[in-house]
């Protein structure tokens, strides 16, 4: 009995997995750390397979050392693919950490090595509930599914053009630092006129002290109508899905 080995098939399927474990490791929710490594680098060996039919044909099998460089390429196509990703969703976290800044809760930051997230209260909070509603509306399989269609966009041992990734990056960057006004911006406006008012009240009555009682009061003010932020974060974390496949196709494109 004799096995015939088809390299090109082994070839492809290796580069695919190599960029889908990259892309698993850097983008969300599959960065945290409830995902071991192990269970990375199946997830990735799994998609391969289920890619590799597609991707097998008009591939044509390499040496070794176009082989090697083609691999150092596809681990930098996935982790920069997963690197937009991240930007996009960054935008969840930045919110929280605005809430925390102008709320008075930016004392108590601290790291959650279980989500890898550095910040307060309304950040890791924040992050929590996104990812819960990432994986609860299945937006997850619309991230892989945007990660199987880079292939047609970026063929594998293709030739690397920069241009299409920094311009997907700097719009990444954009995104995420708008969304992030836009999802914190109303708690932030009332905070604001609360601090602006506190100042008045100090002018008017210096004796009152208003900036003693303005701490407690931006806390409670925060934690109120924090509830306005979350009702709006299922359709945010839709919106934000959506960005990210469609930045996953734009960075992939040529």
């Amino acid at each position: 009995m004799s096995f015939v080995i088809d390299f090109g098939w082994l070839q492809a399927f290796m580069l695919a997995g190599v960029r889908m474990v990259a892309f698993l490791i850097v983008a969300p929710p599959f960065a945290g750390g409830a995902f071991p490594a192990r269970i990375k680098a199946m997830l990735g060996i799994g998609l391969a397979l289920a890619v590799s039919p597609a991707v097998t044909p008009g591939f044509h099998t390499l040496e070794t050392g176009p082989f090697i460089g083609a691999l150092v390429l596809e681990a930098a196509a996935g982790a920069l693919f997963g690197f937009l990703v991240l930007l996009i969703f960054a935008a969840v976290q930045s919110a929280g950490s605005l809430v925390d800044m102008f709320g008075g809760f930016q004392l108590a930051q601290g790291y959650d090595p279980q989500s890898m997230v550095n910040g307060a209260q309304f950040a890791r909070l924040f992050h929590m509930t996104a990812m819960a509603l990432l994986f609860a509306s299945g937006g997850y399989q619309l991230l892989v599914g945007g990660l199987v269609r880079t292939f047609s966009a970026w063929p594998l041992g293709s030739a690397v053009d920069l241009a299409a990734p920094a311009q997907a990056m700097i719009h990444g960057l954009t995104q995420m630092f708008l969304a992030a006004v836009q999802i914190a911006g109303p708690l932030l406006i009332v905070l604001f006129l609360a601090d602006a008012g506190l100042g008045l009240l100090t002018r008017v009555a210096p004796a009152l002290n208003a900036f003693a009682l303005g701490f407690p009061a931006k806390i409670l003010l925060t934690l109120v109508l924090g509830s306005v932020a979350f009702v709006a974060l299922p359709q945010i974390v839709s919106e934000l899905v959506e960005r990210s496949a469609a930045l996953l196709i734009g960075g992939g494109s040529r």
